[in-house]
């Protein structure tokens, strides 16, 4: 392959010295011929070999400089590929161009995603080389792109000083064309050119005028366009199937005038030859004429794939009975024989093939349900206060600050911070928990969610494509575009699949003719024609990606989003699972536990005393105790004095009495006697639990213990994980003696305690150099560094603070069964990929010998080729209608 040059925009390049940091950075690099910065353009070119580094490499090492670089990512929906070899030659082609960071192309999905530098390729010339391969891309389903339009919610542009500063930056890039700014709504719309400018390089232009910039998704209408295009595929196959078979059954009816028990039933001009080919003509090239146009697609590249199989099997049939009508004294001649006619055997294959292709077509769209699923949550309108008016408008009108009404059975528009009023919220369609959860004010909403029973005002925090519903959806889409290890291997197989299928066609129809009983012409023709119709590359070729795709999506049903196919394959072989302490098992929070009051104290006064004195306290064990208090609905009693004693309590009068609480030490320098008490304070501190003491009148009144409590749930997830077979060790920075106490109540053996936040990484690798394959659960930040070192990082997150970024594997909701949930999901997956795989090679290394004819010497059976396109029909839907199985996946507690 010859050598490429890519000119990649950098943003932030403001010395010499910046561009020689880069130039160095990048010819560190293997492969690099010649490297050069221009500080004037912001612009890295670089000529290199790709097949020693790849335009990834130029971006991951400008970035871990300090650097932006400049690019943009599309999808683009390809229709006419029928196999894993397609798949492999759009991705290669698409690869190669010079300025393509990056191409992958899913066979499930039937997309591809690509990375490109604005400035060198447009999507225009992404399109355009697909179709030079001989594919299509559905109309209406890739935005053109000679000049693209965006809407921005740029906040704080309501000022025309403001809107000016905005403007003047934007205009004097190079490819803006026309800036509009909506100083009432905070909009700004950019007419740009993408050959010259991308949407992040805009975004940075306008941060660096000081205001922060949103793309206003209007994600709705290019989704809708999808679903058009795809509905439209699975009509175009359905139409062509019926008309082919309508023009099919005829010519089927009139062969079997050849058995004498149909010789009185079936009309005789039925078998008239030269109506069947009339009939079989339009099945063979208008409803094949997709599978000759993808054929001679294949055939200009010097390659070959599905279509060349189809094209040259049926064609055979198709020709040589064409021949033997019009040359029939020839054949005759030969052996004084009537010559056999193939015209049902050429339409046949056909139409079982495009019968296939349509229950394929319908049976991947149900594969892509849960992204529909998830995009109709969308709510279409919302009802906002502005300028003392309330006002229902488009939710893409929603802008960040805005106060949002909701009322009962109302869906959420937008991610926020509930402000006045309260409810309950059902937030089972994006967390997967059935039970709605109460909010109040300062609790955070997510858009998408529906109020179930109050009504209740908020404020956006996050609109357009920062709400967690569109990251969710933007997750699960690139997971489902993604491409698993085992699959590439699936990929490079089909690559040499096809051409080995035509050559041992070739040898078969070489081998009959010669050692092939009489008419061995036709013995030869049908086993050449049964070879290349029975070999099936598309059934290997969507064995992964359909699999991966249900997967991923069943995994965002459940809460459980999933970065992608390469997480999902790793993940079944998880053996180790390492648990964060605070805030993973426990709930993160101090929470009163226990109430023992002294033997002549009532326990809810004591609580009701202890509460009012710690009321004006800030201590967060204080704080539990006073929120215990409040819960149970106790009027607490106003404090005349108050004085906090460092290190030790609090010491206050209520109701004319002396109060104190505190540690131990409190009461001991005021010689107060604690009796058996102590012992029970002793029982609880071995739990992990803090005892709180108290005094009322000099006498003790009784002890309450606070602890950071367990997850209603951390018990059965941990149950679960190890029912499963796998380890789980819990980690902390507490001491041994709390940590052990919290691990005994979940039957955890193994702990690692007074874990510093910077050292759990190293823990984890420990456990590595154990030869464990391990998962670290934490909450996405704090614990970055074990995330990052583990096999597989899972963040537990709840509702629109998920730390998606953070780690291979998101619980939304902050269930540790979501764990449990997504190790099963994977085992379940590469299970189905497993079985998928195994049927296409069995199908493959079974039939084929089968249609060679291998077994009629010995057992005297033959395939017709009739049944070959049935048989390869079969195998397709047969591997989708398996994947689609995982839609009925549910963990077992």
């Amino acid at each position: 392959m010859a050598n490429k040059t890519i000119e990649l925009p950098i943003t932030g390049i403001v010395c010499a010295s910046c561009a020689a940091r880069i130039e160095q950075g990048i010819t560190k690099l293997q492969g690099i011929e010649t490297v050069n910065v221009n500080l004037a353009t912001e612009t890295l070119t670089v000529t290199y070999d790709p097949q020693v580094v790849s335009e990834r490499d130029f971006v991951d090492t400008v970035r871990e400089l300090g650097y932006d670089a400049g690019f943009e990512s599309v999808t683009i929906p390809i229709s006419g590929m029928h196999c894993a070899s397609c798949v492999r030659k759009v991705e290669q082609h698409l690869q190669g161009l010079n300025g393509v960071i990056r191409a992958s192309v899913n066979f499930a999905t039937e997309q591809a995603t690509v990375e490109y530098v604005p400035r060198q390729i447009s999507p225009d010339d992404l399109k355009k080389a697909i179709y030079d391969l001989g594919y299509d891309i559905p109309e209406g389903s890739v935005e053109e792109t000679e000049t693209r339009r965006i809407e921005l919610s740029v906040s704080g542009v309501s000022g025309a000083r403001d809107a000016e500063r905005v403007r003047e930056a934007l205009q004097e890039m190079d490819g803006v064309e026309q800036v509009d700014i909506d100083r009432s709504r905070e909009r700004v719309q950019v007419s740009y050119d993408p050959y010259k400018v991308s949407l992040e390089i805009i975004r940075q232009k306008i941060a660096g005028a000081g205001f922060k910039a949103i793309e206003v998704a209007a994600e709705g209408e290019l989704e809708d366009r999808e679903q058009a295009a795809r509905e439209s595929t699975i009509r175009m196959w359905k139409v062509r199937f019926w008309i082919s078979a309508a023009l099919t059954l005829p010519i089927v009816v009139g062969t079997l005038r050849d058995f004498a028990f149909f010789e009185g039933i079936v009309p005789a001009f039925l078998a008239n030859p030269y109506l069947q080919w009339a009939l079989a003509t339009p099945v063979q090239f208008w409803a094949g004429w997709l599978f000759y146009r993808g054929a001679w697609a294949a055939a200009r590249h010097r390659t070959a794939d599905m279509n060349t199989l189809i094209a040259v099997g049926s064609s055979a049939a198709y020709l040589y009975s064409v021949a033997a009508i019009l040359f029939r004294d020839f054949f005759t001649a030969a052996g004084d024989i009537e010559p056999a006619l193939y015209f049902d055997t050429s339409a046949v294959i056909i139409t079982l093939i495009l019968l296939g292709r349509y229950l394929e077509a319908r049976a991947k769209g149900r594969a892509s349900e849960a992204i529909r699923k998830l995009a109709g949550l969308r709510p279409r309108t919302a009802r906002i206060i502005r300028n003392g008016l309330e006002l229902d408008v488009p939710v893409e009108d929603v802008l960040v600050g805005d106060m949002v009404i909701v009322r009962p059975g109302e869906k959420i528009p937008v991610d926020g911070i509930v402000a006045e009023g309260s409810s309950s919220v059902d937030e089972s369609m994006i967390t997967g928990e059935s039970i709605p959860v109460v909010k109040r004010p300062g609790d955070e909403v997510i858009g998408a969610t529906i109020n179930r029973t109050g009504s209740f005002t908020f404020r956006a925090t996050k609109v357009g494509k920062d709400t967690a519903l569109a990251q969710i959806i933007r997750m699960v889409e690139q997971a489902q575009g993604s491409k698993a290890p085992i699959q590439r291997l699936a990929d490079v197989i089909s690559s040499y699949f096809v051409p080995t299928v035509i050559a041992i066609a070739i040898v078969t129809f070489i081998m009959w003719l010669i050692f092939g009983p009489e008419p061995s012409f036709n013995f030869a023709l049908l086993t050449f024609v049964a070879v290349l119709i029975i070999a099936c590359p598309c059934a290997l070729g969507l064995a992964t990606p359909t699999a991966i795709m249900v997967g991923t999506g069943k995994g965002a049903e459940n809460g459980v989003l999933i970065k992608g196919g390469e997480i999902l394959e790793r993940a079944h072989q998880i053996d180790t699972i390492v648990l964060d302490k605070t805030g993973t098992l426990t709930k993160g929070e101090p929470a009163l536990t226990d109430i023992i009051p002294a033997k002549d104290m009532d326990k809810a006064e004591l609580l009701r005393i202890v509460a009012s004195a710690e009321k004006r306290s800030e201590h967060p064990l204080g704080e539990a105790i006073v929120k215990a208090a409040e819960d149970q609905g106790m009027q607490l009693s106003e404090v005349q004095s108050f004085s906090a004693i460092a290190g030790e309590g609090i010491e206050v009068q209520i109701e004319g009495r002396n109060v104190l609480v505190g540690n131990l030490k409190l009461l001991t320098d005021r010689h107060i006697l604690i009796g058996e008490l102590y012992i029970k304070a002793e029982e609880l501190s071995q739990q992990g639990k803090t005892p709180v003491f108290a005094a009322i009148g000099g006498k003790i009144a009784g002890v309450l213990a606070v602890a950071d409590t367990l997850k209603e749930n951390s018990h059965q997830a941990v149950k679960a994980l190890q029912d499963m077979g796998i380890e789980v060790v819990m980690i902390t920075g507490d001491n041994r003696r709390t940590a052990e106490a919290i691990a005994k109540l979940v039957e955890i053996d193994r702990v690692l305690a007074e874990v510093l936040p910077q050292d759990k990484a190293n823990e984890v690798r420990k456990l590595q150099d154990e030869g464990r394959i391990v998962a670290m659960v934490g909450d996405g930040i704090n614990d970055a560094p074990a995330l990052a070192q583990a096999d597989i990082g899972i963040a537990i997150g709840t509702g629109t603070d998920v730390a998606m970024e953070a780690a291979d594997i998101t619980l939304i909701s902050g269930d540790l069964m979501g764990i449990a949930t997504a190790i099963a999901l994977s085992r379940r997956t590469i299970s189905t990929v497993r079985q998928n795989l195994f049927l296409s090679f069995v199908y493959n290394v079974l039939l084929i010998p089968l249609a060679a004819g291998v077994f009629y010497p010995f057992f005297g059976v033959l395939l017709n080729p009739m049944w070959a396109a049935a048989a390869m029909s079969l195998s397709s839907v047969s591997v989708v209608s398996n994947s689609l199985r995982l839609r009925s996946f549910r963990l077992r507690h």
